[in-house]
């Protein structure tokens, strides 16, 4: 190598360079770590978060212990979502709590990053979760997914503008609720703060919502939130409309499923963060996390919408009155017709009646029941109904509520009355329309020259009608007159003030302004042929919540046997002596609410596994298991009650055998604690 090169780009001139650079690396590399070290040092105040884990499996169902970093000291607040290591991968959770020192020695994993500082998940709430856990046999991780919705990033960076001032009209609801006796008590004790328990039944035609935006405007402006709980959108829709009325706009939020993932996180966010005090929503909404909570209300507790479908299945009147019991707030129970679980509540003195006086009812509406002309004839519209619909339409609108969807629901054989039947999958045969021929429900198989099986006969007739079949026979009765219909996807939710004839099937009853001046209940026969434990308590509900809708001095009748004790309290408007009376029998034949009532459902084996692990309170009775109405998988069924006073036992033992299973992994079974049917 001649000097040139040397000169040029020889090894000499090379390594001061490679040092540089790997003394700059070492330095680098070198304060990374120093960094780390640093980030991995516990928080100096309260080094230890207490985070509920997102996982499924019920014997991993408690707060587990987590070493905050000090980066991480000023968001891993209580409340917060967070990130962390579990089972050799990385799980969400919730800082439900901050310590000093942990409880279980041993070094403990360090937190992997603090999703969001939002704190969704509030002390009350984190309460109120691990008590219907409890209640229900269920994991708190099922219940977080119905308490705090999914978070919304972009959402979550916005302000919430705080709601304007208010100021109570307490003349004004004082008047709304002049119509119930002992109102004014229970005003006057719910504005001084104070925590009244009503169970509540308005008179036919009241403005329901009304009433609870002016009770809800005096617990606000007494500094406390309110909650209110109602079985449909159509019914936020109008308790929305009411509030805004009373409280002016921006007062409160409205939480339903049917809102997009970043408007119920933007109302979930306003609650959460103090900004609104009111909020009105379906079940889920039980759980919202209202500051200073000082009223709940729940409307037409009796409705199935109000029991969650999901694990561990509560029902939003359970949770709303836990929450009444751990925070000390108000209570009204209310509905134009009294579960027999409100009944319950007035037989142990946990809350009072707030009911219109029998002058006030009378004054209301008139309401009678008319046989049914024999249903082997073409019509089932008797004469009296007719009259009604004649009479009251020269008033305003009429609505008929019948039982049934679609245009026939059932077949029959006309000359021996059996039922038609799929020659295919045996299953019931219907009609979709006037031009439809016969097909089968299940199969959808067109029966074109169907045969009686037993005698041979062609001919069909139509034992069960729905809304459609109805909506064409009032059309030939009163051909001048419009004929709307409310049902199935197509669910209507006000009418106007004019003549008309609303058909509609029960839940589905669109509002009419000013109420309805005639109210028609066809085919009552049909409603109370369910085999079912709450047939009458259901079919009376069902019936005063159509009836309820009629005006002032408007005209209720229904179509069925007058003898029918449910037929008897709808004529008398007494949802109060029915309920006496259903709680009595239930008392008697140790059936819900009088007891505490679970069931067990799966495979058999799973089933009989269940039996031998659960240990139920010494007074329990176990019955069966039982195969499974038409499951069709061959699950059965097993029933467990006790004495009221052991339910919480009940519910433990429950939870227990929930927990023993999961750590075995035993084949799961389903678990209801107070199912609203059997």
């Amino acid at each position: 190598m001649t000097a040139t090169e040397d000169h040029a780009g020889g090894p000499g001139d090379m390594l001061p360079g490679l040092r540089a650079v790997v003394d700059d690396s070492r330095a680098k590399a070198a304060a990374t770590r120093t960094r780390r070290a640093a980030e991995a040092q516990p928080a100096a105040v309260d080094p230890v978060a207490r985070v509920l884990v997102d996982v499924q499996l019920a014997h991993l169902d408690r707060p587990f212990d987590y070493t905050v970093p000090a980066s991480m000291a000023e968001s891993a607040v209580p409340g917060a979502r967070v990130k962390v290591r579990f089972a050799g991968q990385d799980v969400d959770g919730f800082v439900v709590a901050r310590a000093a020192a942990s409880e279980h020695p041993g070094r403990l994993a360090p937190l992997r990053r603090v999703v969001s500082a939002e704190p969704v998940l509030t002390p009350e709430v984190a309460a109120l979760v691990a008590a219907v856990a409890e209640r229900y046999a269920g994991s708190r991780s099922d219940v977080l997914r119905l308490a705090v919705p999914p978070r919304h990033a972009t959402t979550e960076r916005q302000p919430s503008p705080p709601a304007p001032q208010l100021a109570a009209d307490p003349p004004a609801a004082g008047e709304a609720w002049s119509a119930h006796e002992h109102a004014a008590t229970f005003l006057t004790h719910l504005a001084s703060g104070g925590a009244p328990r009503a169970v509540w039944n308005p008179p036919p035609g009241a403005d329901w919502p009304l009433l609870v935006a002016h009770a809800a405007a005096l617990t606000v402006a007494g500094g406390r939130g309110v909650l209110v709980c109602v079985p449909d959108g159509r019914d936020v829709e109008r308790v929305s409309a009411a509030l805004d009325s009373v409280l002016g706009p921006d007062h409160h939020v409205a939480l339903t499923a049917d809102s997009g993932p970043a408007q119920r996180y933007r109302q979930f966010l306003r609650v959460s963060r103090g900004a609104a005090r009111v909020v009105v929503g379906t079940r889920s909404a039980a759980f919202a996390p209202v500051r200073d909570l000082g009223l709940v209300v729940i409307w037409d507790d009796g409705d199935d919408l109000h029991a969650e479908p999901r694990a561990p299945y509560p029902h939003s009147r359970e949770v709303l009155l836990l929450r009444a019991e751990q925070q000390g707030t108000a209570a009204l129970v209310g509905g134009f017709a009294r579960s027999c679980e409100a009944d319950y509540l007035l037989r142990t003195g946990w809350a009072r009646p707030l009911v219109a006086s029998r002058d006030h009812v009378r004054a209301s509406v008139s309401v009678a029941v008319v046989p049914g002309e024999d249903r082997a004839i073409a019509t089932r519209v008797p004469s009296a109904v007719r009259d009604l619909v004649r009479s009251a339409l020269e008033q305003g609108p009429v609505l008929v509520q019948t039982p049934r969807h679609g245009y026939v629901a059932s077949l029959a054989c006309e000359r021996c009355r059996t039922p038609a039947r799929c020659r295919v999958c045996a299953g019931p045969l219907l009609l979709a329309g006037p031009a439809s021929p016969p097909h089968c429900r299940w199969c959808g198989h067109q029966e074109l020259g169907w045969a009686c099986s037993e005698c041979g006969h062609r001919g069909l007739r139509a034992p069960v009608l729905g809304d459609a079949r109805t909506a064409e026979e009032l059309g030939r009765m009163f051909p001048s007159t419009t004929l709307r219909t409310s049902s199935g996807d197509h669910v209507r939710s006000s009418v106007a003030d004019r003549p008309e004839i609303v058909v509609a099937t029960p839940g589905a009853e669109p509002v009419a302004e000013g109420g309805y001046a005639g109210v028609v209940l066809l085919d009552t026969w049909l409603t109370l042929a369910r085999a079912d434990l709450r047939t009458d308590e259901e079919a009376l509900r069902r019936w005063l919540g159509a009836a309820g809708l009629v005006r002032p001095g408007g005209r209720v009748i229904a179509v069925g046997d007058p003898a029918h004790p449910a037929l008897q309290a709808l004529v008398r408007w007494d949802p109060a002596g029915f309920a006496d009376r259903e709680n009595d029998q239930r008392l008697a034949t140790h059936l819900p609410p009088a007891v505490r009532l679970a069931t067990v459902t799966g495979e058999p084996g799973a089933v009989d596994d269940a039996l031998t692990l659960l240990a139920p309170p010494d007074a329990a009775e176990v019955l069966g298991p039982v195969p499974v109405e038409g499951a069709g998988s061959g699950e059965v069924r097993l029933v467990v009650r006790v004495p009221r006073a052991l339910g919480a036992s009940l519910s433990h033992a429950l939870g227990e055998l929930q927990r023993v299973r999961s750590a075995r992994k035993l084949d799961a079974v389903r678990v209801q604690v107070d199912p609203p049917t059997l």
